[in-house]
């Protein structure tokens, strides 16, 4: 996206913050497959997709056989166990988390100051607010997220090197539209069956496709088409 970040790279992943400038995207260089569609220093960073990226690392670094993981089955028994393993979560269960005290008491020191940092960058960056020391809170997120075990991904790749790519106004795009995206490609998934491919993503772009309201356009009468009362007069003029 932004450098020639390693994924593989784990021992310079929470230490290296400067990577290689990523200057080319032509297809078949570095993963690219296709000419992307709009110029990269255009993105938006989604903040729902990186609040859904950190839960996904945190339930994954907890341990398996640990309170806090256990609570979590108990709390959602509808998520299968592999999407609890694979910290597969939602912005609703994530709220709902947030908000849920007993929670909190089912976690050891480690994983009680990475939940706290996590639940602080999402009221105070990846809200619909910024706080003043949003640089501070990013840095406790990482050294509690690193200390907990959380491996680097993308998404805190992101908040590692690229702080200063963030928009001022992040809190003026909703999540409404993270979350319906987050909903639907869930649904073109299951309907594909997992299989990624351009087949589900041209479907999906035509899901997208809405038409132009009729409100305000006047239909045209063709003018072989008459009404009945137009033939009407016609007729009446010819006999008089």
């Amino acid at each position: 996206f932004l450098c020639l970040w390693d994924s593989r790279d784990r021992k310079n992943h929470y230490s290296k913050k400067k990577w290689p400038t990523r200057e080319k995207f032509d297809p078949g260089t570095h993963n690219v497959i296709r000419t992307p569609l709009i110029d990269p220093s255009k993105y938006l960073l989604p903040p729902l997709h990186i609040k859904l990226g950190l839960m996904k690392q945190y339930v994954k670094a907890l341990d398996k056989d640990g309170d806090c993981f256990q609570y979590l089955s108990e709390k959602f028994p509808a998520i299968s166990s592999a999407k609890l393993a694979g910290g597969i979560f939602d912005g609703p269960q994530i709220r709902t988390l947030f908000a849920d005290a007993n929670f909190v008491e089912n976690m050891n020191d480690k994983e009680r100051a990475a939940w706290v940092s996590f639940k602080n960058i999402s009221y105070n960056f990846l809200g619909n607010s910024r706080s003043e020391n949003y640089e501070t809170l990013v840095e406790e997120l990482l050294r509690n997220y690193k200390e907990l075990g959380c491996l680097m991904s993308l998404k805190l790749h992101f908040l590692h090197s690229h702080l200063d790519y963030f928009p001022e106004n992040l809190g003026d795009y909703s999540e409404e539209q993270g979350e319906r995206f987050h909903q639907d490609i869930n649904e073109m998934e299951s309907r594909y069956q997992g299989n990624w491919n351009v087949n589900m993503m041209a479907d999906f772009c035509w899901t997208l496709k809405r038409e132009v309201p009729a409100e305000n356009r006047k239909r045209k009468r063709h003018p072989l088409h008459r009404s009945f009362e137009d033939k009407r007069i016609r007729y009446k003029r010819r006999t008089v």
